[in-house]
Parts: structure tokens; sequence; C-alpha cells
């Protein structure tokens, strides 16, 4: 269903793009389905928390089939304009904290505690490498059958991960009585415990630096490819795909190491990286070239987030599970809503090249202040718990 969904969220994009020309619009659209999580995710946690995390994630998942097949349908009677689009988009991220927050929570206890490590390796390795392969198939797809394929694929494949959750039957752990706490102080409490978290503050703080100023390039690949590559939909493909083999390949190497030790260490390899990529992308308007350095962003970003995920996920007690679970999603999914709305505006006057090279400057910058204390922060977080 992941893959289908960003699939969706190309279409939306590319529709975007051939609606307005303007990369300003493409931020906003991609803001509406990324902003609520900062309004919203902590929320989320919280009530993950305290509810049946089953039945919360079959009723979010039911909710966003109806948004599926609506969006389906009004692009197949050609009723979607740029409003239509952000509603859209905005009714995504409305769902998206809920749904998040009980996924994540539910997942550790699908497996034997003793493979909870490799199960969240392989899990978040997989996920985020759905951010670039979705693309990259959307990308492929829209040349042929249009972008409402990819509408019609995304209500396919939710309706289709809606009948398989109705099918999940775990044991969820016991939970300590309810206090007279209201949901207010739940939250408060899960931002206590990530401040005070020698490896989980960090980590977080080296995610939000890239997903601020470096996950926006993926929804800004159409005014890549139009502005700065001089190519149509063939060149988003080529780019898209690319940036999805690179994540692909990131993805097997942190699932079939099978451990959670050194992850800390590749999480930090993978901001020099990413820095170093980001810049080569950058450089020259030769579309291979932009096709090969796109490869290896997907790889060293999926790296990096995808380390960090496993290695929290491991570290957390379950009784904070779903709020801190909930606070890497506001910062994985609902900070870029605000680096892609700076970058759009941003680069109207500055253009796509020089915003991105300023953001590879800061994520070089942020390797040099986590290299010294990667010891520490491996200390806390490359825990079996």
């Amino acid at each position: 269903m992941t893959v289908t969904q960003w699939m969706q969220r190309v279409g939306v994009g590319w529709m975007t793009w051939e609606l307005t020309h303007s990369s300003a619009w493409l931020g906003i659209v991609a803001a509406a389905d990324l902003a609520p999580m900062l309004v919203l995710g902590p929320l989320g946690g919280a009530l993950s928390d305290r509810v049946n995390q089953v039945r919360m994630l079959r009723i979010t998942q039911a909710l966003m089939v109806v948004q599926a097949v609506g969006l389906a349908i009004l692009a197949y009677l050609g009723l979607v304009n740029i409003w239509v689009l952000f509603l859209a988009s905005l009714a995504t991220g409305l769902l998206a904290p809920f749904f998040g927050a009980s996924r994540q929570s539910v997942l550790p206890n699908t497996v034997p505690r003793s493979e909870l490590s490799t199960a969240i390796a392989l899990d978040s390795a997989l996920f985020q490498a759905t951010r670039f392969i979705g693309p990259a198939f959307a990308s492929l797809m829209i040349p042929i059958y249009g972008v409402e394929g990819t509408f019609i694929t995304y209500a396919v494949g939710s309706f289709s991960f809606l009948a398989s959750v109705f099918l999940i039957d775990v044991t969820m752990p016991p939970r300590a009585p309810r206090t007279n706490r209201n949901i207010w102080q739940d939250i408060g409490e899960s931002f206590t415990y990530v401040r005070s978290h020698k490896g989980i503050w960090p980590a977080f703080l080296l995610l939000a630096t890239a997903s601020v100023f470096v996950r926006p390039v993926q929804d800004m690949l159409p005014g890549f490819a139009g502005d700065i590559f001089r190519s149509d939909a063939v060149g988003l493909a080529y780019l898209s795909s690319a940036m999805g083999v690179g994540a692909m390949l990131s993805a097997g190497f942190v699932a079939f190491r099978g451990r959670i030790t050194g992850l800390t260490r590749h999480a930090i390899l993978g901001t020099i990286g990413l820095a170093l990529s980001i810049l080569g992308f950058v450089v020259s308007d030769i579309l291979w070239f932009g096709v090969l350095f796109s490869g290896l962003i997907g790889f060293t970003l999926n790296t990096m987030s995808t380390s960090i995920s496993a290695l929290v996920q491991t570290a957390v007690h379950d009784s904070m599970r779903g709020r801190v679970v909930s606070l890497y999603q506001l910062i994985f999914r609902g900070t870029p809503a605000v680096g892609t709305l700076v970058v759009g505006f941003v680069s109207g006057y500055v253009s796509l090249r020089w915003t991105f090279a300023f953001s590879a400057a800061l994520m070089f910058v942020v390797w040099l202040v986590m290299l010294p204390r990667r010891r520490d922060i491996a200390a806390a977080l490359e825990v079996e718990r």
C-alpha cells in the first residue's frame, strides 16, 4: 500500500506542475500532505498509547480508502483542479498521524521479542525505500497511462491493505493502569523523555535537519526535470527511478545486516554522503549526471533515515513507543512541509540549484557537529531491549 501511496503523491505533484508550472504550488500541495503531522503527530501518538491500537489502525485505513477512491473517481471524470489536489493532500495529511502511530505500535508485537531488532530494521528499510520506489513506478506509469493511473493504483492498493489489516491477529502487551492525567500531560511526558535521552535526542536533531533542508528535493523533482534538465515526464521518470534504485540498495544493505550494532555509524556517514550527493545533483544541467546523483541521494538519505528509525524503535521503552514514534513521524513526515514551503518560495528568487547547494553545505556542518559525539550516541541507542 505504501508504494501506491507514494505513486499517488508523485501523480499529485506532476499534475500540480502541469496545472500551475509553479514551484510555490508544488510546495503548498506537498505541505498540505505533510504539515498536519506537525500539529497532530504528538496527539496521534498519545492516543495510540491509550486506545486499542489495532482498532485505531483499521479505522484510519478505512478513511484513507475513502479519500483514495474519491480522488480516483474525480480524476477519471476530469474534475480535478489545483484546489481538489490541495484538499485531497490535506485529507491524507490529517489521517497520517493517527495511522502512523497505530501502525508502528502494532508492528513490534507481530514478531518474537528476540527478532525485534531485525524486524524493525527490515520494516524501516522497506518503508523508507517505498518513498523512492513508489515515485519511480509512478514516473514510469504517467507517460503511458496518465496521472489518473497513479490515483487508481493507490485506490486499489489502499483497499488491499485495508483487507489485510482486518486479518491481523496480535496480542498487545499489557499496559500500566491508566492514571488521571489528561492526554496533554502524556504528550508533555514524551517530549521530556526524548529530550533527556542521550541517543534519541541527537538522532532526532539529525533527522530533522535532513527532513527540512534535503527531503524536499523529492517533491521538487518535477521542477528539476522541467527547468534544470529541460526534460518532461520521461526525465522525471529517470530521476525518480534512480532515486528508487538507490533506496532499494540501501534497504537491502540495512535489512540484511540483521543487527543494530553499527547503525549509528551508518546514520552519521549517511549525513556526509547526503551532502556530497546533493551537491553533485545541482552542479550540472546534464540529465544523466543528475540521474547518477539522484541515485546517490536515494541511497544516502534512506541509509540515514532507516538507521535512525531502527535505532529509536529498539531503544524506546514499550510504554512510550506510540508517543516517541509519533515524534519521529512528526520530524520525518511533518517537518518536510516546512522545507517544501521554504524551498518552493526561495527557489523562485535564487533557483532550485542554489537553494539545495545551501542545503548540502548545512548537512556538511551537521556532520562535523555529530562526528565527535558518535560514540556517546551509539552507546545510548545500540541496545537490545
